[in-house]
This record gives C-alpha cells, sequence and structure tokens, in this order.
C-alpha cells in the first residue's frame, strides 16, 4: 500500500496527528466483517487507549494464557506503536484465536458483522471478569500482612461480591433499559431493568434514528391472549407496556435491523431502506428526561443486495477527518459522503451500500474527536 500510504499521509497534510496511526487490515478469506468492525472500535478512543493500558500492565506478568482479549490487546498495540503513519496490518493471531473460539467464524463464508461485534464484546467482558475473580481469590488466600500492604487491587468493596464487576467494556458500551408495564385495573407500575451493549432497531422505509428509537421505546397493549399478570390484582389484566433508556452508555452502539427473515420467501431478506443517522444525535425519552447529545464515530457498512453475501467496510471519523477502511485500502472522503450510507429511498436501487452499526460517542466525555 505504498503509494496509497503516502497519498493519504499527503491528503491529511499537516493535520496528520503525530501519534495517530491509519492501518489497513488484511483480509483472510471474507474477514471483512472482521476488519470493519476492529476498525470501529481502535477509532473508538476510551476503550483503544484502556485495551492499551490493559495491555501494557500485562504484558511483565509473561505467560498470560492467549485469549481474545490478549489477542486484540496486541493488534492494537502493534498498530499504535508503528514507526509509519500507514500501512497495513494482518491481524493473524486474532482472527485465528476467533475462529478457535467459536465455530461459526471458522467457515470462509460470509458471516455477520453485528453478531461478531456482540460475541466480541460479551467475550471480552467475560474474560475481565474472570481475572478480576482470580485476583480476588488469590487476595483472599495471601497472608494478611500481604493483603494489607496490596490492598484490594481491583476496588471492590466486600459487599460488592455477589454483584457484576464492572469493567472498562461496561464503562464505554453499557447503558440500562428499564422495561415498563402498567397494569390497567390499579395502575401499578412494574419495573424491571436490563442492561445493554448494544440497541437493535427496528427500520422503517424513510425514516431516520430518531423515529426508530422513537418506535423502541413506543407504548404497547397487553390484552386479550397477551394480558399481564398483575401481583397486585392477583390475576391476570390488561396493561400497557413500554421500553426506555435508564442509563445512557458513553459509547452507545446501535445495530439497524437491516435482514428480516420473509416467511413467504422461507429466508432472510436485506432491508435496504433509507435510514438517516445524523452526525449529532440528541437521545431524548430516556428517563432522566435529559437531552444527551451523542457524536458519530464510525459507521460499519454492509454492502450487497442480500444477508448471505456482500462485504462490509467502516467509516471512520478521526481528528475532524473521515476516512473508508476497506480491509488493506484507506481512503479520505467528504463528511458529506457519509449520507451516500443512509440506504435506498426506492427498493430496487444500484446503491447497496447502507449504514448497518452505528457508533455514537457522549460528547460529555470531551475526546478529541
Amino acid at each position: 500500500m505504498g503509494a496509497a500510504g503516502s497519498k493519504l499521509e499527503k491528503a491529511l497534510g499537516d493535520q496528520f496527528p503525530e501519534g495517530e496511526r491509519y492501518f489497513g487490515l488484511e483480509n483472510f478469506g471474507n474477514t471483512c466483517y472482521c476488519n470493519s468492525v476492529l476498525q470501529a472500535l481502535y477509532f473508538c478512543v476510551p476503550f483503544r487507549e484502556q485495551l492499551l493500558e490493559y495491555y501494557g500492565n500485562n504484558k511483565s506478568i509473561g505467560d498470560v494464557e492467549e485469549n481474545l482479549l490478549t489477542c486484540l490487546a496486541d493488534l492494537f498495540s502493534q498498530i499504535s506503536s508503528q514507526k509509519k503513519k500507514t500501512g497495513v496490518i494482518a491481524p493473524k493471531r486474532f482472527v485465528q484465536r476467533l475462529r478457535k473460539q467459536n465455530e461459526i467464524f471458522r467457515s470462509y463464508m460470509h458471516q455477520d458483522a453485528h453478531e461478531f461485534l456482540n460475541f466480541l464484546l460479551n467475550e471480552l467482558v467475560d474474560l475481565l471478569e474472570k481475572e478480576a475473580q482470580t485476583e480476588k481469590t488469590d487476595q483472599e488466600m495471601s497472608p494478611p500482612s500481604e493483603k494489607a500492604a496490596n490492598g484490594p487491587k481491583n476496588g471492590l468493596a466486600n459487599g460488592a461480591q455477589k454483584e457484576h464487576l464492572v469493567t472498562w467494556v461496561h464503562k464505554n458500551f453499557q447503558g440500562i433499559l428499564t422495561n415498563e408495564t402498567r397494569c390497567l385495573q390499579c395502575e401499578t407500575v412494574t419495573a424491571r431493568d436490563e442492561t445493554f451493549l448494544d440497541l437493535s432497531l427496528d427500520i422503517e422505509q424513510n425514516s431516520s434514528i430518531t423515529s426508530c428509537l422513537k418506535n423502541f421505546s413506543s407504548t404497547e397493549m397487553l390484552n386479550a391472549q397477551d394480558k399481564f399478570f398483575c401481583d397486585k390484582c392477583c390475576s391476570l389484566q390488561e396493561a400497557q407496556k413500554r421500553m426506555k433508556i435508564k442509563k445512557p452508555p458513553h459509547i452507545l452502539v446501535i445495530h439497524l435491523k437491516r435482514f428480516k427473515y420473509m416467511e413467504q420467501l422461507g429466508r432472510l431478506k436485506k432491508l435496504s431502506y433509507r435510514v438517516v443517522f445524523p452526525l449529532e444525535l440528541k437521545l431524548s425519552n430516556t428517563v432522566e428526561n435529559a437531552d444527551i447529545e451523542y457524536s458519530l464515530f464510525a459507521v460499519v457498512v454492509h454492502v450487497g443486495s442480500g444477508p448471505n453475501h456482500g462485504h462490509y467496510i467502516s467509516l471512520v471519523k478521526s481528528h475532524n477527518h473521515w476516512l473508508c477502511f476497506d480491509d488493506e485500502n484507506i481512503d479520505m472522503i467528504e463528511e458529506s459522503a457519509v449520507q451516500t450510507f443512509f440506504g435506498s429511498a426506492q427498493e430496487y436501487s444500484s446503491n447497496t451500500d447502507h449504514g448497518y452499526i452505528l457508533f455514537y460517542e457522549s460528547l460529555g466525555l470531551g475526546n478529541n474527536k
């Protein structure tokens, strides 16, 4: 990528940040689903910084057992420590580990980028929780004098033993939804909280992220055979149910459900609907009722007309520049070009490049975007 690399450096010119690196990722046979998500995560600066910090803290330990977390940390470290500013890296160890870990990704067929992202984030959380648990057990088994000298490394209070550890993956991506059900007989509201690392939204033709979010939080009637069992009434009652965002995450990941099972076809179909996603998103209708502002910094794009074939690329915003990462190739694009990935206003269109996973960062984070 010599000529392309120097072309990119020239395009960025003096505005090219000294410490930033822009590296394409080699494709190992339909691994674009993986490459596109990795680029989006690399340019999620708080996540990258915490992963590199983790790598720095664990590098000295020596023979740490290889897992997806160590492979990802190693890959990000390789990219960030390159002497050159642009180039290509082969994420071979990471892909090998991924295939070893999960048989879904072992074949060389087209895979789903959202399924991969979901698996990866949950796997990272599991590994970090296991490490913290091991560390805690080691501390409890160490002599009292050693405990006092070292202190609780992971900062968990004794009373919090049964709670899930809040890892730095949670701190970036986890939000809380609240599921509210109001009994129409006695007006009692039952609320149940659940956590999420990304939001999957149903989409409609010629809509927007804001309208998709409104539909996600809209009130649903529970009646006829779907009546709700009210604990206060001790019987099945008609009720209203709605889902609201109780605690928005720092990094809001929105997955547009572009692949829908069509019964008449007996298979999945790609919805090429035009869904407008703004560069700046105001998240209203949260429990706190405060408008939270987010800024778009990455888009994983599905290219192709069907769910079982096609290609993935990612658009990334870095230091006020938009770039398109297509496996080994990187190009600068205009901010206005992001709009071309909203989708198609007509069902049959020659444009098959559609925004699939959106990454928004809370403006309250004070990042260097």
